[in-house]
Parts: C-alpha cells; sequence; structure tokens
C-alpha cells in the first residue's frame, strides 16, 4: 500500500430530525453569534430557516442571516458576507444549503477570520490562510460533499475565473444530515448531484497510484451505490432509502476516503470549472458533458484501469481490455443520458463553439499556461484544446 495521511474533524449527525440538534452543535463548537448562509427561498418557503431560528432563540444564541448564495458561487457576494460577519461580529458561520452555499460560508469564515486579507488572495495562491471561524452545515443537497470536504470553490464573476482552494482550514465543524430536507429537490438538480458524487470519485479512483486495493474497492462499491440510487432518486424525490444513500455517497465521494495512497487526477473537474465559469452552466452538468471526452483521450495511458471500472462498476467485460475499457465509459455516458444529464456541448445547451472559444477555453484552463492539469494523464493546453474539441458537438 501507498502511504497516506487521513484526519476528519467534521462531526457528523445523520438520520431523521437531525436538524433538531444544530444549535447544541453550535454551543459545542464554540458558536454564540452566528451567521445563516444560505442560497435561494427554498429553505425559507419549507420553513427550515424559521425552525433553526427559533431553535437559536430558545437557545439564547445571537444571529443574523445571509441569502441570496448563487450557483457557482460568486466572489462578490462573499466579500459582501465577510463584511457583514465583520459588522455583527459573528464568531460562527452556519451555511445552511449545498455546496454552493457551504463554499460560500466556508470563504465568509476566512475573511472574517482574516480582515486585512482579501479573500480571493487565498484562492490565487497569493495569501495563505492559517486561521477561519468555525462553519456548521445543515445540508439540503447531495452533491458537492463540501460538507466534509477540504476545498471549496468560488467564481470571479467580472474576470470570468473559477478558482478552487484546498486546505485543512475548510472543514466544517459539523454536519447535520437529514434526507428528508432534500425531498422538494427537483430531478435536475438531484441528477446533477449524482453526477457530482460520481466525479469527485472518479477523479480519484483514475490517477497514476492504484496499489491499495481497499481504496478502490471502497471507490468502486461508492460508484455502484450512487448509481443505483441516483436512478431511483431522480424519478421519485421522496425516496428515503435513495437520498440517504445518495447523502452519505456525497460526503465519503469528497472526504478523501476513495483515494487515500494516490494522487488526485481532477482534470475533469478543471475542464468543466472552465464551461461552469464561462457559461454559467450547472457544474454537474458541466462535469457530465466533459467526461466522456476525457476519458477517450487518456484511456489508453492506462488500459487497464479503464477495464476494472467497467468490469467493478459496470458488471462489463469485454473480449479485450481495450473493449471492456471502452464499453465502461459508453456505459457512463449513457447512464449520465439516462438521468438526464449532457454528454456534450449541444446537451449542455451552449452549442457548438467556434474554434476561438475552445482555444480560449483550453488556455484558461492552463492558468494561462502556468500549469499542466490532470496526473493520470499530465494535460497541456494542446491536449486541454482536443477535449474540448471531442466534447464539441
Amino acid at each position: 500500500m501507498n502511504s497516506f495521511t487521513f484526519h476528519i474533524p467534521t462531526e457528523i449527525v445523520f438520520g431523521k430530525d437531525s436538524e433538531s440538534l444544530t444549535a447544541s452543535l453550535v454551543r459545542k463548537y464554540g458558536g454564540s453569534r452566528v451567521l445563516i448562509v444560505y442560497g435561494g427561498g427554498s429553505v425559507v418557503r419549507s420553513g427550515l430557516l424559521e425552525k433553526v431560528c427559533r431553535q437559536f432563540e430558545e437557545a439564547g444564541l445571537e444571529y443574523n442571516t445571509l441569502g441570496g448564495v448563487h450557483p457557482n458561487p460568486h466572489l462578490e457576494f462573499a466579500r459582501e458576507g465577510v463584511k457583514k460577519a465583520l459588522a455583527w461580529e459573528a464568531d460562527f458561520i452556519l451555511a445552511i444549503g449545498g455546496g454552493s452555499v457551504i463554499d460560500t460560508a466556508k470563504a465568509i469564515a476566512h475573511g472574517t477570520a482574516n480582515p486585512d486579507t482579501d479573500i480571493w488572495k487565498f484562492w490565487l495562491r497569493e495569501a495563505v490562510l492559517t486561521k477561519t471561524l468555525p462553519v456548521g452545515v445543515i445540508l439540503t443537497i447531495a452533491a458537492a460533499g463540501s460538507e466534509m470536504s477540504d476545498s471549496a470553490v468560488l467564481t470571479d464573476m467580472e474576470s470570468g475565473v473559477k478558482r478552487g482552494l484546498g486546505t485543512p482550514f475548510n472543514r466544517p465543524a459539523f454536519a447535520v444530515m437529514n434526507p428528508e430536507l432534500t425531498y422538494t429537490l427537483p430531478a435536475y438538480q438531484i441528477a446533477c448531484g449524482t453526477v457530482d458524487i460520481m466525479m469527485h470519485t472518479m477523479d480519484r479512483y483514475f490517477n497514476p497510484d492504484t496499489t491499495n486495493q481497499l481504496t478502490d474497492e471502497l471507490a468502486e462499491a461508492l460508484l455502484r451505490t450512487a448509481i443505483h440510487n441516483g436512478s431511483i432518486a431522480v424519478k421519485n424525490s421522496r425516496d428515503y432509502g435513495a437520498m440517504s444513500e445518495l447523502m452519505w455517497c456525497s460526503s465519503l465521494s469528497h472526504n478523501g476516503l476513495t483515494g487515500l495512497g494516490g494522487k488526485k487526477d481532477f482534470a475533469p473537474h478543471q475542464l468543466g470549472h472552465e464551461l461552469s465559469a464561462r457559461f454559467d452552466v450547472a457544474h454537474g452538468a458541466s462535469l457530465s458533458a466533459i467526461w466522456g471526452a476525457w476519458a477517450r483521450y487518456v484511456y489508453k495511458t492506462d488500459v487497464a484501469r479503464f477495464g476494472r471500472f467497467a468490469a467493478n462498476v459496470w458488471g462489463l467485460r469485454g473480449a479485450s481490455e481495450e473493449a471492456a475499457a471502452i464499453a465502461g465509459i459508453h456505459a457512463t455516458e449513457e447512464y449520465f443520458g439516462s438521468i438526464g444529464m449532457p454528454t456534450n456541448f449541444s446537451t449542455l445547451g451552449i452549442g457548438i463553439q467556434p474554434e476561438e472559444v475552445l482555444r480560449e477555453l483550453a488556455l484558461g484552463c492552463t492558468y494561462h499556461r502556468t500549469r499542466k492539469v490532470g496526473s493520470f494523464q499530465v494535460l497541456e493546453e494542446s491536449d486541454l484544446y482536443e477535449i474540448y474539441k471531442a466534447a464539441n458537438c
């Protein structure tokens, strides 16, 4: 086995009515003045926000609210959140929502703890994060896994740049996970979430260091579970079994467990980030739209790995390893289509793009030729262009 370090400080409280314990958890982790961050009006319409506020009042916790987080969370909104948290002297940030809300809450926590540093400097690696405020989560969407992850993504809408930040300071103090809170999700959001769960797992599974047997087995089991329950959930969002399995898959897919001992690849994520930053498409949809093009471009780097993926995730075996590998890629795309997810630019809804846009996407993905992408196969600007070109249909 390859060596690894694994530390997950996030406390998980999972199950029906688990949100009723939020106030006690905030107290446990030192909160007394809580800024509650949320997205659109669903947490208001459902009564969840009111329920949490009433709970805080009964517990003697001070709170303030900040709603309006946008998908592909915006840097400027997070900056405004920092200003509000500082003015109100918040000592704890509570996110009620999914990945975009959680990532925004993380950014606000970082900025509040470091008032002399603009938060974007952390994402651009121009400043090193050494402290933050505690963040708690009430999860309402199973997708990004941000409730247990060390990562957070922000988009600077002014420049059209989307960046991720990985740091142990991104780990939330706790995450409350009641699958019933996901019952009102539209099928499209559930499908996007299922893709994100799969991709967080596959972007670790496809790596050049694959000698940790248990890590691989865990990843394959998680993928099979997400695939099976994703199909059920998009048809019936009130199926507690399916929604609960997806919720737990979401957390485990992005807390590091399914990649222990290997290098992260995350090339499809980087390719997708450029698409979602430029066209403001859903994150999960950007990933499914690009994955097949990436997979066909790189699979010959390790045909056996793709063959194992086909066999152990999809139950497919071909006349040769290469035939199996291609069958596994096709099966993945077929699954994406079956749950209403795009597999190219046309089905993503952005249409076939001109040559100059493909070049700009590839250039942006390399941060203007300052980095290469991926580890399964290290990709340069020319490679990224070919992948975008293959998806441009």
